[in-house]
């Protein structure tokens, strides 16, 4: 059960208190996760300073914020977050049910549980976006934000069947991008078409210029999809412009996120170059 430790913060000190329970449930339970998030229920749990310090700067307050107890007794830089926060939210784990909800060894000592931002669709879209196709991979998710914020892009629409982009292995690969951008999830993205005011482009292996040859828009809808079917027919169908990325015959495909970040950055030279 929580109860008051010498610091005057709550402990919690067994595996069975419902909060550790459901925190620990959103760290390892896939399916867990998908009910709440059909439930309209997501939650997250941040693990690490700056996870945390990043979600305070971006979007707001935690819901609630956990210490590892032997290390928010060592650790300044636990020790100052700590005291930037409201002492209701504020609990200290028992150091053993801390380092079983760390999902990396030896534990940066703070978990985060949070509501990921819920954003509503822009009526228009006229700025350079990362459109997500039936990704599914959680890490090739992370790092495709993390690659679009780094070329300059700030919004990112997923489709359904795309990993959640605020999942742990999501959130370790975007290191932090997550909290620049503003994410859609959950979208149908054919029928965000209408909407565009800018050309789509999408990565394809027929019908497709090479991209060092084709002329680039400075603003575009950059589409890429599943890492085993590619772009879906229906969004092809659709596109402005189909792009290739030349290569030799050693390796049959690239991965969807090195494609993306050649992609991007091709685009972002010839802006900086303009």
């Amino acid at each position: 059960m929580s109860a008051p430790d010498a610091g005057g913060l709550r402990a919690i000190q067994s595996k069975d208190n419902p909060l550790y329970k459901r925190l620990l449930r959103l760290r390892q339970d896939t399916a867990f996760i998908a009910r709440e998030r059909r439930k309209g229920n997501a939650a997250v749990v941040l693990e690490g300073v700056h996870l945390a310090q990043m979600w305070l700067a971006y979007v707001g307050q935690p819901e609630a914020v956990l210490f590892n107890q032997a290390q928010l007794r060592q650790n300044h830089e636990l020790q100052d977050l700590c005291a930037t926060l409201p002492q209701e939210i504020c609990i200290v784990l028992d150091t053993d049910l801390a380092e079983a909800l760390s999902m990396v060894g030896h534990g940066p000592g703070v978990f985060c549980l949070v509501a990921p931002p819920a954003l509503e669709l822009p009526e228009r879209l006229a700025e350079n976006a990362l459109w997500l196709d039936r990704v599914q991979d959680p890490g090739n998710v992370g790092t495709l934000l993390r690659t679009a914020a780094a070329a300059g892009i700030r919004q990112a629409f997923l489709s359904r069947g795309c990993a959640f982009a605020w999942s742990p292995k999501a959130l370790r690969a975007g290191q932090g991008a997550q909290f620049g951008m503003r994410i859609h999830e959950d979208c149908e993205l054919s029928a965000l078409r209408s909407r565009l005011d800018i050309p789509m482009v999408v990565t394809a292996l027929e019908g497709a210029q090479s991209l060092y040859q084709a002329e680039l828009p400075r603003a575009c809808a950059w589409v890429f999809g599943n890492e085993g079917q590619g772009v879906s027919e229906q969004l092809l169908s659709q596109a402005d412009l189909r792009l290739r990325i030349p290569q030799s015959d050693a390796v049959e495909s690239l991965n969807v996120a090195a494609s993306a970040a050649i992609c991007l950055f091709e685009q972002r030279r010839r802006q900086l170059s303009a």
